[in-house]
C-alpha cells in the first residue's frame, strides 16, 4: 500500500507539468529558429516550472520502480489521467463527456485491481 500514495504524487507531479507546458505553450510565441522564439522560452515561467514538476517526478519515478514490482508500478502512471482530465475542466475550463468519465472510472478501477 506503499505504493499508491507515491504513484498519486507521482501522477500529480506530471499532470501538473503537463498543465504548465500547455500554459507555457499559449504564452509563447510561434516556434521559430530565431533568438526572439528562443527568448521567449526562457522567460516563460509556466515553461520552467514544468521542467521542475517533470524532473521531480522523474526522480520520484526512480524510487518507485526501485523498490516496487514493475507490473504494480508502471500501470499507476496512469492516474495521470485522471489528474489531467480534472485540470482540463478546473484550469482550461474544456467540458468533459460523460464517456470520458467513463473512460477516467475504468482507469481508476484497473488501478485498484492492480494495486491489491
Amino acid at each position: 500500500m506503499q505504493l499508491i500514495p507515491l504513484a498519486i504524487l507521482q501522477s500529480l507531479l506530471l499532470a501538473g507539468g503537463q498543465v504548465f507546458l500547455k500554459l507555457a505553450l499559449e504564452r509563447m510565441l510561434p516556434f521559430g529558429w530565431n533568438w526572439q522564439f528562443w527568448g521567449s522560452v526562457l522567460a516563460n515561467w509556466q515553461f520552467a516550472l514544468c521542467g521542475l514538476l517533470y524532473g521531480a517526478g522523474t526522480v520520484l519515478w526512480f524510487y518507485i520502480i526501485k523498490h516496487f514490482p514493475f507490473s504494480m508500478a508502471y500501470p499507476m502512471v496512469s492516474l495521470s489521467y485522471v489528474f489531467g482530465m480534472i485540470a482540463a475542466m478546473l484550469v482550461f475550463h474544456e467540458e468533459v463527456s460523460l464517456t470520458r468519465w467513463l473512460g477516467v472510472l475504468l482507469i481508476m478501477a484497473g488501478c485498484y485491481f492492480i494495486a491489491k
